[in-house]
């Protein structure tokens, strides 16, 4: 970081001048995701202020969540989460691809099922009936960030066996091909633990902290068409929620 001097004339208060110029830092690429950055003593020597005020800085940046702590081993810039909507109001590929991602989507597996009791009881469907299982990875730029598992009944698209679940969204093909459109999506967020597999598959640690998304989509004529369960990653992603009442 290069030397700084404060305009100690300004209205601006001194340690808003220092939080703006370390925010700077990190936004421009100075300080990258997991770098570690000078330490108070060094920040006190290169912006001729207190400790104490080089301190309240760090902790706002560290509230912010722009900063974490290590005990023992210093202060370091954060991996920043990617913001996004639940994808009851948009699908996650096109609000990624259009805040300027580049997004891969791969197809884990693809079968037609009898699936578990819990599922069926979401889908309201039984034993008789097969149901299409999709599980897909997304990838931002590279980084895998979500698996997606979604389950449809193949009687109300027969032939989703065959579509491109990869190049499409789901959501597209459901309505354009078999005229299923969502009239009601149910939602229940929780925060679970990584498995084996979905930890080698998301590239994270076994027990890693993740976002699981559940969506019971349903018609009109309140006939439940899919089921999906969205896994995020804890440490790339957050989901934000806007109601009016």
């Amino acid at each position: 970081m290069a030397p700084s001097t404060l305009d100690r004339n300004s209205s601006v208060p001194l340690y808003v001048q220092i939080e703006n110029a370390l925010r700077s830092s990190i936004a421009d690429g100075e300080f990258k995701p997991g770098d570690r950055i000078p330490s108070e003593v060094s920040l006190n020597d290169l912006f001729g202020c207190s400790r104490m005020t080089v301190r309240g800085v760090l902790n706002a940046l560290v509230d912010d969540g722009l900063l974490y702590r290590v005990p023992g081993k210093g202060t370091f810039v954060t991996e920043q989460k990617i913001s996004a909507r639940s994808p009851a109001y948009r699908g996650i590929r096109e609000q990624l691809e259009q805040m300027g991602f580049t997004t891969t989507t791969e197809l884990v597996t693809r079968r037609a099922t009898i699936p578990g009791e819990s599922v069926r009881t979401t889908l309201r469907t039984d034993r008789s009936v097969d149901v299409h299982e999709i599980v897909r990875r997304r990838l931002v730029d590279g980084v895998p960030v979500s698996l997606h598992r979604s389950f449809v009944p193949v009687p109300l698209a027969p032939d989703l066996a065959t579509d491109d679940v990869v190049g499409e969204q789901l959501c597209v093909i459901l309505e354009r091909e078999y005229g299923l459109r969502p009239a009601r999506t149910i939602e229940q967020l929780e925060a679970v633990a990584a498995t084996r597999q979905e930890a080698k598959l998301l590239g994270v640690a076994e027990g890693a902290p993740l976002l699981l998304l559940e969506d019971t989509i349903s018609e009109q004529s309140g006939t439940v068409f899919e089921y999906s369960k969205i896994l995020f990653r804890g440490d790339r992603m957050k989901l934000h929620f806007d109601y009016t009442t």
